[in-house]
């Protein structure tokens, strides 16, 4: 797949919709969160076809696109998808929400101190931030978002947690500095897997995942 600003605008207006659906299907308010998250990746790829036309650089496009990619999908994934967790998955979650909530605050210490800009690179961007420890950083990061998904309490939200890693690791293969926008091309796409969780409790395939009903 190219990307470009077309190619970013059309994906983003797609998954933008499918994540309206997911809200309106969702019964239970605790799985809003998790059920808006295509709507927030999404919306993620609509800002970066503006980094596109604005032909990259330290613009308002930008830190837009790195607050939605950074602190804000850190600390909210984990605990959207500890929210909606039955009661016995939700401790073996704790410690992605942690990881997400620490991640989230050092990410918006950094962006609040320094620019981050935006570098067209033929077909992708790359995000250029100074982030001191970035190795611990990406790696706390995964562990609340990708670590989140695969330990979720339901098959769907497992399902897309392999999916999200498979293609983390993918986009690390291929594209090394341009690894967070692509990576977040993928999740965006991956997050329709979430429309077949809407309209009810899913079947969590243990009885010890399941919540109160309701």
């Amino acid at each position: 797949m190219c990307w470009s600003a077309t190619a970013d605008l059309v994906v983003g207006a797609g998954i933008t919709a499918v994540g309206v659906a997911c809200v309106v299907g969702t019964r239970a308010a605790r799985d809003l969160p998790l059920a808006a998250l295509p709507l927030i990746l999404g919306a993620h790829q609509i800002v970066e076809s503006a980094v596109w036309r604005a032909g990259g650089g330290p613009g308002p496009a930008t830190l837009a696109w790195a607050v939605i990619a950074f602190p804000l999908l850190a600390v909210w994934v984990p605990f959207a998808v500890l929210l909606a967790a039955g009661r016995g998955a939700r401790r073996r979650l704790i410690p992605s929400a942690a990881a997400g909530l620490a991640t989230a605050a050092y990410l918006s210490y950094r962006l609040s101190r320094t620019t981050v800009t935006a570098d067209i690179r033929g077909h992708t961007v790359g995000y250029v931030l100074d982030l001191p420890f970035a190795p611990l950083v990406v790696m706390a990061y995964l562990v609340a978002t990708v670590g989140s998904l695969l330990l979720g309490g339901d098959r769907a939200v497992r399902l897309l947690g392999v999916v999200v890693a498979a293609g983390a690791a993918l986009c690390a293969a291929l594209w090394r500095l341009e690894f967070v926008s692509t990576w977040c091309a993928l999740a965006a796409v991956a997050s329709v897997l979430l429309l077949r969780r809407a309209g009810g409790r899913p079947d969590t395939g243990a009885a010890g995942d399941r919540g109160l009903p309701g």
